[in-house]
């Protein structure tokens, strides 16, 4: 073990680590302190949960000391994917930077780009931000970034995830090439390895731990679902956070309204639970997470946006609603429980459809988590899902196209609406035949024909010209009703015939709009 005294770091700096009760250095941060307070370049992996954040915050306090901050030029630059992390390291900062004179700002979405432009005019020494908000700002000409000295970029991993790459390389072309790079991540795919060897500079690597393993502090248990029914899984779930040794806890979802459906069932059952995931407001996201920290609320229902290099120090349990599409996303969520050497309980729902998944994330350990077996009603289950019937669940789509339903379903053949393919000359015979099928119809037609036309208010400085009236259309009809009356239908015309087919005798609506003449007065 090493002491931070012994790690090169400044009087002011160590005290406030020593406020915070930590004495004894991570391998992490033993490691990459030195390297980084020499001005290298550091290529950082190591699992989450073992202080990436204070490896990256201390140096950089210790040598931005030394200077002075410009205007909408920052000197040091901070890059996380997700609005959390950023927010968590702006607390870090504010946290160890105590005592010393360096001012920081977080650009993140949601906030007002007031706020956020007021600090920055001010000059910052530090500039926390996620790629879309800053990229937002210096596109507003608000933001200079030729004065960065000292890049990072935290969970660099995720930022492949999120598609936020290509905002990652512009970043880098938008500041010095003599800069000083800190480059962290848990795992190292080849996309991320073409980008450390394309921006950073001989780079000192640093491996904590082999990528994307998992704390032997934290304890893995899996539990089969025999069906996927998700109120078996949310039966089985309750069971498992209703445990005596169960503190509190995150349960992670694939999918966001899966975060909302968990979290509400919760609620229903009596769970003191609320759900986090980014489509929510980043004021409430923030009200939540700071409630979780303060021990406000007991369980936190989320999406991957939790589940990367969030702090949240004494979470007892990890329960993993649905397995993770990516394996690489299983060691991070479980990472929010065994932090800062403490001791954790993780629980995985698993159901037949997930044995792929499954497979790659057993093999991605490299072990096989204890098996839990719970003894639960499933049958109850199922008769409360017969019971409900279709509540709640999607339609099955029809033939009758996207999003609408079967009209005729139901209904007599007789009676279904067919169009008719009749010759665009009404035939005076089948206006005169009665209709026996729709008499009510028929009436309210008549009544629609003889009803005198509107007319507006007009000045006297405006003549209209009478439209010639169109002639009543004729209805639509079923095929066996044209029979009847000895309608022959019209094939369809093809393609290539030269012919040209007018309106016949029906005179469109367009064509009988009023006419406005202008009288010699007005010349």
């Amino acid at each position: 073990m090493t002491d931070f005294s012994d790690l090169g770091l400044s009087a002011p700096t160590l005290q406030a680590v020593a406020d915070t009760g930590y004495t004894v250095a991570t391998p992490i941060q033993a490691q990459a302190i030195p390297v980084a307070l020499a001005g290298r370049d550091v290529l950082g992996i190591a699992q989450t949960g073992t202080g990436k954040t204070a490896a990256f915050t201390l140096p950089m306090i210790d040598r931005l000391v030394a200077g002075r901050s410009k205007a909408r030029m920052p000197r040091s630059l901070v890059i996380a994917p997700t609005r959390e992390l950023a927010d968590q390291v702006a607390m870090a900062f504010d946290k160890y930077s105590k005592g010393q004179k360096l001012s920081w700002a977080l650009l993140i979405g949601g906030v007002s780009f007031g706020d956020q432009e007021l600090k920055l005019d001010r000059g910052v020494d530090v500039l926390i931000a996620t790629p879309g908000r800053l990229l937002d700002h210096f596109e507003r000409g608000k933001l200079l970034m030729t004065g960065v000295q000292i890049m990072v970029v935290d969970e660099a991993d995720r930022m492949l995830d999120m598609g936020f790459i290509p905002d990652l390389e512009r970043i880098f072309k938008l500041t010095p090439a003599k800069k000083q790079t800190l480059f962290f991540s848990a795992t190292m795919p080849p996309e991320i390895t073409r980008l450390t060897k394309q921006f950073l500079n001989d780079p000192v690597r640093i491996e904590a731990s082999r990528p994307a393993t998992t704390a032997e502090n934290i304890t893995q248990h899996l539990a089969r679902i025999p069906a996927s029914d998700p109120g078996a899984k949310r039966l089985a779930l309750r069971a498992l956070m209703g445990a005596d040794n169960v503190r509190n806890g995150i349960v992670f979802c694939n999918r966001k309204s899966e975060v909302d459906v968990v979290a509400k069932s919760l609620r229903k059952h009596g769970f003191d639970a609320s759900p986090i995931h980014g489509d929510l407001d980043q004021s409430m996201r923030t009200r939540t997470l700071e409630a979780f920290r303060k021990g406000e609320l007991k369980f936190l229902v989320a999406s991957d946006v939790a589940a990367r290099g969030l702090d949240i120090p004494d979470v007892s349990h990890v329960f993993n609603y649905d397995v993770p599409h990516h394996a690489d996303d299983y060691v991070h969520r479980i990472g929010r429980t065994g932090r800062a050497g403490k001791m954790g309980d993780t629980y995985m729902l698993v159901t037949p459809t997930d044995a792929r998944s499954l497979d790659k994330v057993l093999k991605l350990i490299g072990q096989n988590p204890d098996e839990v077996t719970l003894d639960l009603d499933w049958a109850s289950v199922k008769t409360e899902s017969r019971s409900r019937g279709d509540k709640g669940r999607r339609p099955e789509r029809s033939d009758s196209g996207r999003g609408g339903r079967d009209r005729s379903r139901g209904r007599p053949a007789s009676e279904t609406s067919v169009v008719s393919m009749e010759p665009l000359t009404p035939n005076p015979d089948a206006v005169a035949a009665p209709v026996e099928a729709q008499p009510a119809r028929e009436a309210q037609s008549e009544a629609k024909s003889n009803r005198p036309p509107h007319r507006r208010e007009r000045g006297p400085r405006e003549a209209v010209a009478t439209p010639t009236p169109a002639p009543t259309p004729v209805t639509e009809q079923p095929r066996a009703a044209a029979a009847r009356r000895g309608v022959q239908p019209v094939a369809p015309r093809d393609d290539d015939d030269p012919r040209v087919v007018g309106f016949g005798a029906d005179l469109p609506a367009f064509l009988a709009r009023p006419i406005t003449v202008a009288s010699p007065a007005d010349e």
